[in-house]
């Protein structure tokens, strides 16, 4: 019955993967900005790659002693981008054999082919994602900084957030630090051009911030609440999804959208504190 209805499933989503275009990340479209674009709008035209809500991971079967990857490791975003890169019958075999543990002969009975195109296509998908995914795992990074710093580290970024303090912000990320905004195009890469964007833009030009502090991708994330000028309330932003290198956040993803917190079945709105 599983190896059924895997097959269903995996028909499925490949035929969809053939009749549209890969979901993309800012990084995707173009070199980084080296300073803030302060009226960057939304992209209508991009498929986006969207972010996947922690909760759902519990619903799905315990993969096989074969699996390379940990279910949590396949769900966080490097992994999740690296596999946009790949063609439908690869990404399927990749997944089917490393992360969730079906052998080849049975993976190649699901995709309508033959085991040496399966054992082809696994070669060639790990290929891709090797050169494209970090080497170290955000859950072999979080295991190794433990609860207690990864819990400082999300509530200085977040108190730095609330505060609009750039420099404690700043302190926080590595020298190559990223950070994007889907599905707004312009992203930035460096200190730099990274302290010029949240000067400019979620630290000067926007209201005023309250956080809380969630996950999203297996990963540490904070659900960002703005309250506009004239509003009483802080009204549901983005999800922000923390990458971190050992004890410093090396990416910031996030993710605009009132449904990314429903996903995670977060409050659209906040109430003044004083209420």
């Amino acid at each position: 019955m599983r190896t059924w209805l895997y097959t269903i499933v995996t028909r499925a989503c490949i035929d969809a993967t053939r009749a549209r275009a890969r979901r993309a990340m800012p990084v995707d479209l173009g070199p980084s900005s080296e300073h803030a674009v302060v009226d960057d709008a939304p992209s209508a035209e991009t498929a986006w790659m969207g972010p996947y809500a922690v909760s759902f991971l519990g619903r799905s079967i315990e993969p096989s002693p074969a699996a390379r990857y940990e279910q949590r490791e396949a769900v966080e975003l490097a992994f999740v981008a690296a596999l946009q890169r790949l063609p439908g019958n690869q990404r399927a075999a990749l997944l089917l054999f490393d992360v969730l543990g079906f052998p080849a002969d049975r993976i190649a009975d699901m995709m309508a082919t033959t085991t040496a195109s399966v054992n082809s296509a696994l070669q060639r998908a790990r290929a891709t994602v090797s050169s494209s995914a970090p080497a170290t795992t955000q859950q072999v990074t979080l295991r190794r900084l433990g609860d207690t710093r990864l819990r400082e580290v999300v509530t200085r970024f977040a108190t730095a957030l609330e505060h609009r303090d750039t420099d404690a912000l700043i302190e926080l990320v590595t020298e190559d630090v990223t950070w994007s905004m889907p599905p707004l195009p312009h992203w930035y890469a460096g200190v730099p051009a990274v302290r010029d964007f949240a000067a400019q833009v979620p630290m000067g030009s926007c209201g005023t911030w309250r956080t809380l502090p969630t996950s999203m991708n297996a990963q540490p994330a904070v659900a960002c609440y703005l309250r506009e000028e004239g509003s009483p309330l802080h009204r549901a932003w983005s999800i922000t999804v923390l990458t971190l290198r050992e004890a410093r956040i090396a990416d910031v993803t996030s993710f605009i959208g009132p449904e990314h917190f429903t996903a995670l079945g977060l409050p659209l709105e906040l109430e003044p504190v004083d209420q």
